[in-house]
């Protein structure tokens, strides 16, 4: 998938990667898509939190080796 930003949130634990994704996509315009990589388990129910409250598309979510891919599309 194409992307415009990537954030590196590996090693991080909740609720950083939330706010490094929400500074990134503060960055982007309108429909500029975010790339996430972040290696906390929480991740997955906290990114699809953070898109149904901030409005943001939640493209797509992967788990592979124990690191979790998303693709945000900001609104």
């Amino acid at each position: 998938m194409n992307f415009d930003k990537e954030l590196d949130a590996r090693g991080l634990n909740c609720p950083l990667p939330i706010l490094r994704c929400k500074k990134s996509l503060a960055e982007l315009t309108a429909g500029q898509v975010l790339k996430i990589v972040a290696t906390d388990p929480g991740a997955i129910k906290d990114f699809e939190a953070f898109a149904k409250q901030t409005g943001n598309e939640l493209l797509s979510s992967a788990q592979a080796g124990g690191e979790f891919t998303f693709f945000m599309k900001k609104k």
